[in-house]
């Protein structure tokens, strides 16, 4: 054996060492910096009364962005916005239906007057038909959903007179998964009672603000299936004369069927579009040290918006804080990029730190973003996102996503590898909940990105004027926020990117569109 040079071999390790590993005292000291009373403290800035729930838009939701952009700036993050700045805006519409012009229109009859018999819910311009397909069960997923073939056609789904706004309807829960298959709309057929249905029809068809892609097409090319409630007394008899038993057809239990109808509806929703707003994405990039692997990225994302205010309760509290739901989220996030700040030398990979807005209203930032990130979707390895990890369990926290992709197994033993911690990842409890499709981290899941979504469940405050900044466990969320630390750390330096489940990435990943 050869004897090596020894002043070429010492250059060599002292110039491979920072680039290898962050030592232990490094890691150690990042870690520190994630605290219970830092946590506390910035989530007591954005989820403050002053705040006034950060609803999307507000002149108040503005501020929370600003203050974390100001909190990436601190840590020496590179801005991964618009135009070299923090912040990424996203264009919105504020729109009301043509009632006049709208139509939606049963084949041979009946026509439903709008909003008396039917009423869309976050309609777009469009105008579309198919062919009706009654889908009917107690359970509904991605997967399910596909093999139902609904592409094209018009979904109808039954509620119940016991649940006549859907509110806990499984099919109305898993929407998100029946809208992934391109279905040409969706109608619910509900026999709400005359008052309940003026209250309903009257907040449906009220201004409001939209993402602009969904009233125009924008930058996704595409149109979400409207949703369109119909009143039962209106459609009953078109739907019994092709066949439908209804009362049969609503006591179906077991994973969803489908019953076709021989009968096509057409809808034809027209927008009247009245001012252009828009709302802020909060991104900073903390780059990798590998020259080659610095070019791919791990996200970290929670959402930054809450509802806003409502009418005072008898406490005279008019304003959703939403402390838990996501100011903790977002707040992790911020302890994250400082944390990752600390490391000596940065992780391999580049990380890319991102609190959205939009989320309680239907996903929009975290769409936007995906449409229109800093970076190109295929250099994003994995998502790791934060929504409401504040409160409940002082020792669990629940990993959404772990059975889609190798991300589970490898959360397992960085779990097992940190037992100072305390936390316990576990698998989705909920399933019937579909809160996979509910937070932000599903628009990148639909674009190939391997993610888990963490999170505590709710809780009585959830959406409540309670869910305030006293309730947040501090401690607690300080151990989640390591947790997710070791785990993005272990990801941003693997050999190997994550791998999807092949059945999860067919049933999940939308193919792009053309």
């Amino acid at each position: 054996m050869n004897r090596p040079n020894l002043t070429v071999a010492l250059a060599l390790a002292l110039f491979a060492s920072p680039l290898s590993a962050q030592t232990d005292q490094s890691v150690a000291k990042a870690v520190s910096t994630i605290t219970p009373e830092e946590i506390i403290r910035r989530i007591g800035v954005i989820a403050h009364d002053s705040m006034r729930g950060r609803a999307t838009p507000s002149p108040e939701l503005e501020k929370v962005a600003t203050f974390i952009g100001g909190e990436f700036r601190k840590f020496g993050l590179k801005p991964g916005g618009d135009s070299g700045r923090f912040i990424q805006r996203y264009p919105l519409h504020r729109i009301q239906l043509d009632t006049v012009a709208s139509t939606v229109v049963v084949s041979g009859g009946p026509s439903f007057r709008i909003p008396g018999e039917a009423t869309p819910v976050g309609a777009a311009d469009i105008e579309t038909s198919g062919k009706v397909v009654i889908v009917t069960g107690s359970a509904i997923d991605a997967t399910s959903a596909r093999q139902l073939e609904l592409g094209g056609t018009i979904v109808v789904l039954l509620l119940s007179p016991e649940d006549p706004t859907g509110r806990n309807n499984p099919l109305v829960r898993g929407l998100t998964a029946i809208n992934a298959q391109h279905p040409a709309a969706t109608v619910l057929v509900t026999p709400v009672a005359d008052q309940a249905w003026r209250v309903l029809s009257t907040n449906a068809l009220a201004a409001r603000v939209i993402p602009a892609w969904q009233a125009d097409g924008g930058p996704s090319g595409q149109l979400r299936p409207p949703l369109i409630l119909v009143r039962e007394a209106a459609i009953r008899a078109a739907l019994e004369r092709r066949g439908a038993n209804i009362a049969a057809l609503r006591q179906t239990t077991g994973p969803a069927q489908r019953t076709p109808m021989d009968l096509t509806m057409s809808i034809a929703l027209k927008l009247q579009t009245g001012a252009t707003l828009s709302a802020p994405n909060a991104v900073g990039i903390l780059e990798g040290s590998d020259p080659v692997l610095k070019n791919e990225y791990v996200v970290f994302s929670g959402h930054m918006d809450h509802v806003g205010v409502g009418t005072p309760d008898a406490t005279g509290d008019s304003i959703f804080n939403g402390a838990d739901d996501d100011a903790s989220g977002t707040i992790a996030v911020v302890q994250l990029a400082q944390a990752f700040s600390k490391l000596t030398p940065r992780p391999k990979r580049s990380l890319i730190f991102l609190t959205v807005s939009g989320e309680e209203r239907g996903l929009w930032g975290s769409e936007y973003f995906s449409l229109h990130p800093p970076v190109e979707m295929s250099q994003v390895i994995a998502d790791l996102n934060t929504d409401m990890v504040g409160r409940n369990w002082k020792d669990t926290i629940v990993a959404i996503g772990k059975e889609h992709s190798d991300l589970g197994a490898t959360l397992n033993r960085v779990n097992a590898a940190h037992p100072e911690l305390n936390m316990t990842a576990i698998d989705d409890i909920w399933p019937e909940e579909h809160f996979y499709q509910r937070s932000d981290h599903y628009n990148f899941a639909q674009k190939g990105v391997p993610i888990l979504f963490f999170f505590n469940g709710t809780h009585p405050d959830y959406h409540g004027r309670g869910d305030e900044v006293s309730k947040i466990d501090g401690e607690k969320e300080s151990r989640i926020v390591k947790l997710v630390f070791y785990l993005g750390l272990d990801l941003a330096n693997a050999a190997e990117k994550p791998k999807w489940n092949p059945e999860s990435y067919k049933s999940i990943v939308q193919p792009p569109q053309p």
